[in-house]
């Protein structure tokens, strides 16, 4: 009777005391994802910027509405928006003019790449984002793959394989590499001379990735003219020396195969970047995910090498998908995190001067209140934020946050059955991840219908001798 006494005591004292707590005093912290990293440049931002006040919801951009100028080239100009509703196509009216050139003539090609963080990592979403696009447009392969990679066990769509002796340099960690980071916020290199260096991939399963479609290095200049790389194709073993002229390099290894090892040869102080595969035709979408990564780190991007990179890459939509790793830092204000990402997306578009670029703003994420998984407070203000700096930078805009749900909808989709996020209430499992891909591609999709509608100066290039040349415009900046 007296421990019964005891227990009803101590848990009467436990609520009145509880009112006294902050609402995340007894929040479970969340477990942190082996080798999850937070870059530099967004803890730098925070530690500039913590004294800023609460997000001003008077701000004349959310009240205004947004107008937008036809396109010069064929005059398409979509109805004006408010800023709650704001989705921007107008902005990818030159990739949405390619999309039709290609969807009618089924010729030519299209290049997407995908920056984004842990949400992506394993290629998830955009596996799926790829898939869809691939489905309706054609294109084989998987992209561009990094030399070594932190996630290369979690990834479906190709097996990735390499020695423990890379040197690896990051835009999240290194602010002075030795040699500039590639399109993928990386740098490696094999200088280890004692041992064998190498990297192996192999084909999976996976839908429009059966093959490793015209597998081709990417490295950059160095006076070693020494350097050499073999591999095995058929019975016969290949040697090829590397060319280190340019700034960047390429150099195509094999048309199609389905496994390849390539094993590195005094290549001592040679910058190498990764693999691209893919077969040249319909749409190919490169993943370049990075855990921890807020998206600061691409202003760091060295402009000479980026538009090296745009002249072989040619990319037409650039989608910067953002926001997990920026929530939950003492303050509901990010203009901080607004001011610097605009200057992102404008250097984005310097880097890459033929490509439009689309914003995906964080998904909903849980955190316990009063014993109670709800959406986190932070949530909401950064997507404003998120959605102003696409306002401001000319890019469209996709409200994640919105399109799963809204307030709550983290809670559901964990909940569901088959559940369709983690029980870290933030990252999605794969069931979830497909769903994302297809609420993604289907606001894409939805404003290029839209287009075609529109854009009645539409002609069907005449053809020559049974090919079409697509021209690219290279003023739609």
């Amino acid at each position: 009777m007296q421990t019964i006494l005891l227990l009803v005591i101590a848990t009467s004292s436990f609520i009145a005391f509880k009112t006294f707590l902050p609402k995340k005093a007894l929040e479970q912290k969340e477990v942190a994802s082996e080798n999850v990293v937070i870059d530099s440049l967004l803890l730098k931002a925070i530690d500039d910027e913590k004294n800023n006040e609460l997000v001003d919801e008077k701000d004349s951009l959310i009240k205004k509405i947004i107008t937008f100028t036809p396109n010069k080239d064929n005059g398409v100009k979509y109805v004006s928006e408010y800023f709650d509703d704001y989705k921007g196509y107008q902005h990818i009216v030159p990739f949405y003019e390619k999309l039709q050139m290609l969807e009618t003539t089924k010729n030519g090609n299209i290049r997407i790449a995908y920056f984004g963080d842990s949400m992506n990592d394993g290629d998830m979403i955009v596996q799926d984002v790829r898939k869809l696009f691939q489905e309706q447009f054609a294109g084989q392969g998987v992209g561009f793959v990094n030399i070594t990679s932190e996630s290369a066990a979690s990834r479906a769509t190709v097996s990735h394989e390499f020695s423990n002796n890379w040197k690896t340099q990051t835009y999240l960690k290194t602010k002075k590499p030795i040699r500039e980071f590639g399109v993928n916020g990386h740098v490696f290199f094999a200088n280890d001379t004692v041992h064998p260096t190498w990297v192996k991939f192999r084909a999976n399963n996976y839908k429009f990735a059966t093959q490793l479609n015209n597998p081709t290095l990417y490295y950059g200049s160095s006076s070693n003219k020494n350097a050499m790389i073999s591999y095995v194709i058929g019975k016969d073993t290949i040697y090829k020396k590397l060319n280190t002229d340019k700034k960047l390099n390429t150099l195509k290894l094999a048309d199609n195969v389905k496994n390849l090892k390539v094993n590195f040869i005094n290549a001592k102080d040679i910058p190498f970047y990764g693999f691209n595969f893919d077969d040249g035709k319909g749409v190919h979408i490169d993943n370049f995910s990075n855990r921890g990564n807020s998206g600061l780190p691409i202003a760091t991007f060295d402009l000479s090498l980026m538009n090296e990179f745009n002249k072989v890459m040619d990319y037409d939509l650039i989608i910067l998908h953002y926001g997990t790793n920026v929530l939950n830092y003492g303050s509901y204000d990010y203009s901080w995190y607004e001011k610097r990402m605009t200057k992102v997306v404008n250097h984005v578009k310097k880097c890459f001067p033929n490509a439009t670029v689309l914003v995906v703003s964080t998904a909903d994420k849980s955190t316990k209140y009063d014993l109670e998984m709800k959406t986190d407070s932070a949530v909401l203000p950064l997507v404003v934020a998120q959605k102003k700096y696409a306002v401001k930078s000319e890019a469209a805009f996709v409200n994640l946050y919105e399109l799963m749900g809204g307030n709550g909808s983290m809670v559901e989709w964990v909940e569901s059955q088959p559940a369709k996020a983690n029980k870290d209430y933030t990252h999605f499992n794969y069931t979830g991840s497909k769903e994302v891909a297809q609420l993604i591609f289907n606001q894409i999709n939805e404003g290029f219908l839209t287009f075609k509608k529109m854009n009645t100066k539409f002609i069907l290039p005449k053809r020559k001798k049974d090919s079409v040349i697509i021209k690219k415009d290279s003023t739609n900046d």
